[in-house]
C-alpha cells in the first residue's frame, strides 16, 4: 500500500531530536511519498537536506506562506523566483491568505498569491493554497485567475460543502487531514458527497495532529488515521483509499 502525504513540514525544528525516527515510522506505515512545502527563504536550506537525504521519497514545493508576508516580501518572492529557474520543484506552495493571525499584509499577500499563481502557471506547475479566515479572499484571485494552466490543492481543505465544490470547479483537489478526525472539524459531515476522485490526503506535519493524537506533534506516519476515517467516511477498504489518494497526487504533481 502505497500512501501519499502531500502536505509535511519535515525539515520543522519540532522534529530536530528524531527526525530519521519519524521518516522510519513514515516509510514503515507505507508512507513513501511525502510532500514538501516552502515557508520562505530561511527555510531553504533544511529543505534542501531533506530531499537530497530521502531522493526518493521527498519532493519540494516552492514559495513564500502567506503568514511570512512581511515588509520584505518583495526580496522574499524574488527567491521564489530565482529558486524556480534554478532547479525542480513539484508545486509552487505554500501560497494563499492567512487572516487568522495578522490583516496588517492583506493587501500585500493578495500580490503574493497573485503574483506565485502567476509563477505555477510560467512553470506549469500546480499550486498549494494555504487559507484560513480568508475564503472570499482566496476565491475572490482564484477565479479572476482560473483557467486550464492553474490546478493545485486546496492545502487543509476546512470549507463549507459550497466552497468545496467551488475549490473543485478552480481545478484543485482537497488536502484532508486529522481535522476530518475532530469531533468539531464539520467537513465529515459532507465529505461523502465529494468523489473520492478530488480529495487527497496530508498531514501539515508537525501540526493538526489526527485523533488520538490531537493537540501532540504531528507527523507523516499519522496520515494512516486519516485513511482509517475516510474509509468509514466513503464506506470502501483503507487500501482503496491509498491508492485512489495516492493516484490523484499523481494527477496534481505529475509524479
Amino acid at each position: 500500500m502505497t500512501i501519499t502525504d502531500t502536505h509535511s513540514h519535515i525539515y520543522s525544528e519540532e522534529f530536530a531530536q528524531d527526525r530519521k525516527e519519524m521518516m522510519r515510522r513514515a516509510f514503515e506505515n507505507g508512507v513513501t511519498r511525502i510532500f514538501v512545502p516552502s515557508i520562505d527563504s530561511s527555510y531553504a536550506s533544511k529543505m534542501y537536506a531533506m530531499e537530497a537525504e530521502y531522493p526518493e521519497n521527498v519532493f519540494l514545493m516552492m514559495g513564500l506562506h502567506p503568514t511570512y508576508v512581511k515588509e520584505n516580501y518583495l526580496e522574499e518572492l524574488a527567491f521564489v523566483e530565482t529558486e524556480l529557474a534554478r532547479k525542480k520543484f513539484y508545486a509552487v506552495g505554500e501560497i494563499g491568505i492567512d487572516l487568522f493571525w495578522d490583516k496588517t499584509f492583506l493587501k500585500e499577500q493578495q500580490f503574493a498569491f497573485r503574483r506565485q499563481i502567476q509563477l505555477a502557471k510560467q512553470y506549469k506547475l500546480p499550486i498549494n493554497i494555504h487559507c484560513r479566515d480568508a475564503f472570499d479572499e482566496v476565491f475572490e484571485i482564484l477565479e479572476e485567475e482560473k483557467s486550464p494552466e492553474l490546478w493545485g490543492i486546496f492545502h487543509c481543505f476546512t470549507g463549507t460543502y459550497e466552497q468545496a465544490l467551488q475549490a473543485i470547479s478552480c481545478n484543485m483537489k482537497l488536502g484532508i487531514g486529522g481535522v476530518v478526525t475532530f469531533k468539531n472539524g464539520k467537513i465529515d459531515q459532507f465529505l461523502s458527497e465529494i468523489d473520492l476522485k478530488h480529495i487527497v490526503l496530508e498531514t501539515d506535519s508537525p501540526y493538526l495532529a489526527p485523533i488520538p493524537y490531537r493537540g501532540k506533534r504531528n507527523e507523516s506516519s499519522y496520515v494512516v488515521n486519516v485513511i482509517k476515517k475516510l474509509a468509514e467516511i466513503y464506506n470502501v477498504s483503507e487500501e482503496k483509499i491509498a491508492e485512489i489518494t495516492t493516484e490523484n497526487s499523481k494527477t496534481i504533481f505529475g509524479i
